[in-house]
């Protein structure tokens, strides 16, 4: 059974879980990681034009459920989820105990794109994100790497390179060894989101 103290502590050792189209959950830890380097994280000039703008207003952490429902929504190019329900309970436990977060960007009092994570000491997992309007994810996650700079964080983990858009921000890909060494590193920080 998934609980929020258990992964708490596959987190802390560099482990995630997703859940397949019955809902079953395996636990994952790819040879190599893809992270966000917050030092070196760049967006586009067109998207920084459109974060100016103030198109969209962007909150924190207030409807996180309904975030990690709209990443488990099927979209193009993926019909199924691998967000079951049980993970959305138990994540939704984690926010409740604040180690989960949510940027939000909404648009006309609608919810129209997002992010959720988790955040240990000063590492955020970014787990998924979802837009119904162009560019309204990306938004949030410039908001995120801002917040994250400001907090204190020190790794912000994107998992796997799971479409080449995120390049554009800077992320790499680094050894397991080298994503452990990184991690040991950040849990050592007291960060708050």
């Amino acid at each position: 059974m998934l609980t929020a103290d258990l992964l708490i502590a596959a987190y802390s050792q560099g482990i995630f879980p997703m859940a397949d189209d019955e809902g079953r959950i395996g636990w994952y830890e790819p040879t190599v990681r893809a992270i966000i380097p917050l030092e070196t994280f760049h967006a586009p000039r067109r998207l920084m034009r459109t974060v100016r703008s103030g198109r969209f207003t962007v909150r924190y952490d207030t409807c996180f459920e309904a975030v990690m429902r709209a990443c488990a929504m099927p979209a193009p190019g993926r019909e199924s989820t691998w967000i079951s329900e049980e993970m959305v309970a138990t994540y939704t436990e984690l926010y409740r105990r604040g180690y989960a977060h949510s940027v939000e960007c909404w648009r006309d009092d609608q919810l129209v794109g997002g992010l959720y994570g988790v955040a240990i000491g000063g590492l955020f997992a970014g787990e998924s994100m979802f837009h119904r309007e162009r560019d309204a994810s990306k938004v949030a996650l410039v908001h995120l790497v801002e917040r994250l700079r400001r907090s204190g964080f020190v790794l912000l983990d994107s998992q796997y390179l799971g479409s080449e858009h995120l390049l554009q921000f800077g992320l790499i890909e680094i050894t397991r060894a080298e994503y452990h060494r990184r991690l040991r590193a950040a849990l050592q920080v007291r960060a708050v989101f």
